[in-house]
């Protein structure tokens, strides 16, 4: 392959600016696919695929709708992207929009010509959508197709507008109430799902909610793997092994580093990436990382003291074990700023740090809950604690052999 053609390859191939939508690049995931397959299978049932940001849920997405009509041909399959600005109505006529038909027209005269037209259906459709006319309108298309909708993105509208909370659960009931061959799937973070059922408790039973966890190394690898190959390369296992550490599970590392490591062995006119390559894809990774999250970083760790230990806090906060929804205690800080600092620290030690890491003061990094002697923390964004991870190994505050 030569040079001009692999480096084009590589931009379409390992893709952190945007979401995977080839089907052949897209790797693991197999348990929630199939989830989501029985649910677009099973007349009533709709579904909620949850996770943190960075798992690769709008990339689960994006090969949902493309390999729905293989699960059955008389399926089609549509996607909208839900913004703050959102309501109701407007995703509704998002969706509808993308639905259209042909329909004649002959001109006056003697000579009159037919023609064929495109409408879209969101056409036909008042320009408000209340949930009635969205059922009706629902009920009109079900007689021509089987209907997988999906919103992704569903917790901006959550998070904008509360009064869409409501519609949109009625909506979700009537359609499960009437067994509908249509599927609704909202993509988003957790904490909108006890929104969404609190409306209509009843509808819980015809959800299928889909926990979208972290990656397993193995599913990082696949990634790796198949994009190597795809480029007609290949990775020694220590410069692949650092990626899949360095990822933490979350496929939207893997892409940036890979791309990096792999675009520095390019440059270099090798075939093989080495662990070179990837010290160095690190590097541009770091460099090149959201502006939010580099300023967040230096506003929670800059201090006039010399002697402060914030960036080690912070970096054993990113280390801590943490629960299935992404929170730790502060006991679960102690080891990992043990391991960063080669001193033993108690609690009372670095309270202070914790507690103005959730302030406005450092940017609110990490968010803080529960009560006295029970305080639960978790990072606002996954990304920035694995930011954190990344640039402690880059600047030598922790070994890679101490990332889990």
């Amino acid at each position: 392959m030569e040079f001009a053609e692999r480096h084009d390859l590589l931009n379409k191939t390992f893709t952190p600016r945007s979401p995977v939508n080839q089907r052949q690049l897209f790797s693991g995931r197999i348990d929630q696919l199939a989830k989501v397959q029985r649910a677009v299978e099973s007349p009533g049932t709709h579904a909620v695929l949850y996770g943190e940001r960075g798992v690769g849920k709008t990339s689960l997405a994006n090969v949902a709708e493309q390999i729905a009509p293989i699960w059955n041909s008389e399926t089609i399959a549509l996607k909208v992207t839900c913004n703050s600005n959102d309501t109701y109505s407007t995703i509704w006529r998002r969706a509808f929009s993308k639905i259209t038909f042909s329909e004649k027209s002959q001109s006056v005269g003697f000579l009159s010509e037919t023609s064929i037209n495109t409408r879209s259906f969101a056409e036909t459709l008042p320009q408000e959508l209340t949930s009635d006319d969205v059922e009706n309108a629902l009920q009109r298309l079900k007689k021509h197709a089987r209907l997988f909708i999906i919103f992704d993105e569903f917790d901006r509208v959550f998070q904008a507008s509360s009064t869409l909370t409501l519609p949109f659960s009625d909506t979700i009931k009537s359609l499960s109430d009437n067994n509908y061959d249509i599927t609704v799937l909202v993509v988003g973070v957790a904490d909108f799902i006890g929104d969404l059922i609190a409306q209509h408790e009843s509808i819980e039973r015809a959800i299928v909610q889909i926990p979208m966890p972290r990656m397993s190394s193995v599913e990082i690898g696949q990634i790796i793997d198949t994009g190597a190959a795809r480029l007609e390369m290949a990775i020694e296992n220590p410069a692949r092994q650092q990626i899949v550490k360095l990822s933490q599970g979350l496929p939207y590392i893997t892409h940036l580093i890979a791309l990096h490591s792999f675009q520095e062995a390019i440059t270099n006119n090798d075939a093989n990436v080495n662990k070179g390559h990837v010290s160095i894809g690190i590097q541009t990774a770091l460099d090149e990382w959201q502006a939010s999250i580099k300023t967040d970083y230096v506003k929670a760790t800059t201090s006039v003291q010399k002697k402060n230990i914030f960036r080690e806090v912070l970096l054993a906060c990113a280390l801590a074990e943490v629960d299935e929804i992404g929170y730790f205690a502060a006991a679960d800080v102690r080891s990992p700023l043990r391991e960063v600092t080669g001193q033993s620290y108690d609690i009372p030690n670095f309270a202070r740090h914790l507690k103005e890491f959730s302030s406005e003061n450092r940017g609110k990094i990490i968010e803080r809950t529960g009560q006295a002697k029970r305080l639960r923390y978790r990072f606002n964004n996954p990304l920035m604690r694995t930011y954190v991870i990344i640039r402690g190994v880059a600047e030598g505050m922790i070994p890679l052999e101490k990332i889990r």
